[in-house]
């Protein structure tokens, strides 16, 4: 465990060094659980959102996309239940006043009693708050805490104050006086976006049952004890999809989407070992059945996505509180020959955060080698990127900056930047230039040389295996692009 958390601590440094990620307003000293996405950060996001995107709306026919705004009606919070229910468990140490999630508390601990070879005590723990939980019996995990003597990492003490729920939902005002404002939310997630839009969606895309609406957007959730890098944070992306479907139906299509979603992470090129189904016990207001897609990140098995069958609840409410049916009449007949008829929709949601998926893709693709050899010491740090996903596909590497070769390596930058995303670069020997391309997770390099004056070719090297091969400048385009797909 030691040896991951230190990877862990790695690929978090490397992502600030080569521009991936960068703590937000750093110049000002931060800002705890918010992070700003580099150059190469910013281009590696786009590109999964890009991907994901395509996997929805292109790749099946009867799912279409939407961006809805981030501010809403806050009825529309009051509706989804999670003006009532969008809460976690705390508790303070009154020593250190620092404020911890209960739940995190107690499986830091457990993490420990782990680590020591007492296993039956940590899943005992785990068990136990697990109940708790699923009772809401705050009295009882207070209780749990100090039988176990689980303590402050601050102040040392286990001094607590009683166990209380907390909204997570940020408040602002909307408004231009502020006598006159109302109080809105900044969503806590993007389901409900698509949600209100149901009817406008279906009846102006004329969409039939069963169909879905996907949506990636900005949400917002003031998690009082955020951590783990990008993990969790308090400004994040999601990538949602909502499935409606006929009601008595949810069973099979929640089974064809949590097949559906594992195939996708699978075309990463992440091994399946690295991944595992994980059934909820105690379920949300709003489902009969959810699972998370786990990932085995360097800090252990962690949520990146999450399938749910919603049930009618959302679209129910939302008629309830907004006095508008949100109904579909559905003239398909049942087994006796009948209509359908009016009702209101089930809906199979598939929520994957894009910041987790990120933070994923990098966890498995950093890399650390060691090319020593007897002669000389060497390594290098690579990030082996799907090439689809790279934030640079190709950079191009004039040998030298003299003899007229930057002149031709621009002339293939030229010839190549409208196909996908080239690099050039004459800075520096042209090793050092190939490992800061492995950093990035470039995928393909080009050198431009002095036999390329000579014949017009050029030697490509790759990135994973580092062996290089002789091309026609003209057959670079071609030969990447065969590679990316």
């Amino acid at each position: 465990m030691a040896n991951e958390t230190s990877r862990f601590q790695s690929i978090i440094s490397h992502c600030k060094e080569y521009g991936f990620i960068f703590p937000s307003s750093e110049i000002y000293d931060g800002l705890s659980a918010v992070y700003d996405y580099g150059q190469w950060g910013s281009e590696l996001k786009k590109n999964i959102k890009d991907y994901w995107w395509k996997s929805m709306t292109q790749m099946h026919e009867n799912i279409v996309g939407i961006d809805a705004a981030i501010f809403m009606h806050p009825t529309t919070w009051k509706a989804s239940g999670h003006v009532d229910n969008f809460s976690d468990p705390m508790i303070d140490n009154k020593d250190s006043k620092k404020r911890y999630r209960v739940d995190h508390l107690i499986e830091k601990h457990a993490d420990e009693l782990t680590e020591t070879g007492r296993r039956d005590e940590a899943k005992s723990l785990l068990d136990g708050m697990d109940a708790l939980l699923a009772k809401d019996d705050f009295t009882g995990l207070k209780r749990l805490i100090e039988e176990n003597k689980i303590i402050c990492e601050i102040s040392g003490t286990s001094n607590w104050t009683d166990v209380r729920q907390f909204n997570l939902m940020f408040s602002t005002q909307l408004g231009s006086v502020s006598e006159e404002a109302n109080e809105i939310y900044l969503r806590p997630e993007t389901a409900q976006g698509i949600f209100v839009n149901f009817l406008n969606v279906q009846k102006t895309g004329r969409m039939k049952i069963p169909f879905g609406i996907a949506q990636i957007g900005k949400a917002f959730r003031n998690e009082i004890v955020a951590r783990q890098f990008i993990f969790r944070m308090r400004e994040f992306e999601q990538m949602e999809m909502q499935f409606f479907i006929r009601p008595g139906t949810q069973k099979e299509w929640y089974e064809f989407w949590k097949e559906e979603r594992m195939r996708w992470h699978l075309s990463l090129g992440i091994p399946k070992e690295r991944y595992r189904f994980h059934d909820h016990v105690k379920l949300a207001h709003y489902a009969d059945a959810a699972c998370d897609i786990e990932y085995e990140f360097p800090i252990g098995f962690k949520e990146v996505e999450g399938i749910h069958s919603r049930t009618d609840f959302d679209l129910r409410n939302h008629q309830e509180y907004s006095k508008k049916k949100m109904q579909y009449f559905d003239n398909e007949l049942d087994a006796g020959g009948k209509p359908y008829g009016n009702y209101i929709p089930y809906v199979i949601e598939t929520s994957i955060g894009l910041d987790r998926t990120i933070l994923m893709v990098l966890s498995e693709a950093y890399t650390e080698e060691d090319l020593s050899t007897t002669e000389k010491k060497d390594d290098r740090v690579v990030l082996k990127l799907p090439p689809k996903l790279a934030p640079v596909k190709l950079a191009i590497l004039p040998l030298v900056k003299r003899d007229g070769l930057p002149e031709i390596a621009r002339q293939i930058m030229e010839e190549n930047k409208n196909a996908f995303r080239s690099f050039y670069e004459e800075k520096d020997t042209i090793g050092k230039r190939y490992r800061r391309m492995d950093a990035i997770g470039t995928p393909f390099c080009v050198t431009v040389d002095h036999q390329t004056k000579e014949d017009s070719t050029v030697t490509i090297r790759h990135r994973d295996s580092m062996q290089q091969e002789r091309v026609h400048i003209h057959s670079i385009k071609s030969i990447v692009e065969k590679l990316l797909s």
